[in-house]
């Protein structure tokens, strides 16, 4: 990591990862502890200044980020060793990986041209992430084929009024899709994988939740596929929980990223 310090104000991004177990979501609420809250009250009191954080996106209750970005600005001194300063400073289930200078410009929301998501289902008991995973409670497993047939059905669309929650203050329901498919991983675990320019509001969980009732054949594709057509919610509209869900892969046009 190298910075080089000036006294006027200066912007960084910060790459991090967090468990949102313990965390009403990113954004600051006025009675509950947030992702956001945490870091700027760790950070001002390391930096000894108020520091206020703007966040890549925002996350729900209970989601996770295997990468989350956010920018602040700030016109001191870094103290030595201050990511790891810092990581002792937070709680176990959130960690900074690195710290970059950047044009005072950057945004890590508005600048960010891709995203991704992944959602993960166990299919068995597994007593090493009952927070970070789904577990599938039922005997019968749902029709992989089926599930896939319904992820892949929304490549074919760029409006998701469909898998959107209702109270949201989105101005269009436009995403760029450029994958959407279901993975397995070993025998008992399948993963999700979504990647976009944008998502809605409750988005993810609500495809998830299509997609296992696609699989249970408790809906039909052709009834997917009318809702997608007239933009309209499904009948059998369902929110899988949060523990599986994880945002990860922003990508940004000025960072080298792997």
């Amino acid at each position: 990591m190298q910075l080089t310090y000036f006294w006027t104000l200066m912007r960084y991004f910060v790459e991090l990862a967090y468990n949102g177990r313990n965390y009403s979501g990113w954004q600051r609420q006025p009675h509950n502890m947030t992702v956001q809250q945490m870091i700027e009250e760790s950070m001002s009191t390391i930096l000894n200044t108020e520091i206020a954080v703007t966040g890549c996106g925002r996350t729900d209750t209970g989601v996770h980020a295997s990468q989350y970005f956010f920018h602040f600005d700030f016109d001191g001194t870094f103290p030595k060793a201050f990511i790891n300063r810092l990581n002792k400073f937070l709680p176990k289930d959130i960690v900074f990986y690195d710290i970059i200078e950047v044009e005072t410009e950057a945004h890590a929301r508005f600048n960010a041209y891709s995203r991704s998501y992944e959602y993960v289902i166990d299919l068995r008991k597994n007593p090493f992430s009952p927070h970070t995973s789904y577990h599938y409670p039922y005997p019968d497993l749902p029709d992989f084929d089926l599930m896939q047939e319904a992820a892949r059905l929304l490549l074919e669309y760029r409006e998701f009024a469909t898998f959107c929650k209702t109270n949201h203050d989105a101005k269009t329901m436009i995403c760029e899709l450029s994958r959407s498919e279901w993975v397995k991983v070993g025998e008992y675990q399948w993963i999700y994988h979504v990647t976009s320019n944008r998502f809605l509001r409750g988005m993810i969980r609500l495809i998830v939740g299509m997609c296992l009732n696609v699989g249970r054949k408790k809906i039909q594709l052709e009834t997917v596929r009318k809702a997608l057509d007239e933009q309209v919610q499904l009948d059998k509209s369902w929110s899988a929980p949060a523990d599986g869900l994880y945002l990860k892969d922003i990508r940004y046009p000025f960072l080298s990223q792997t």
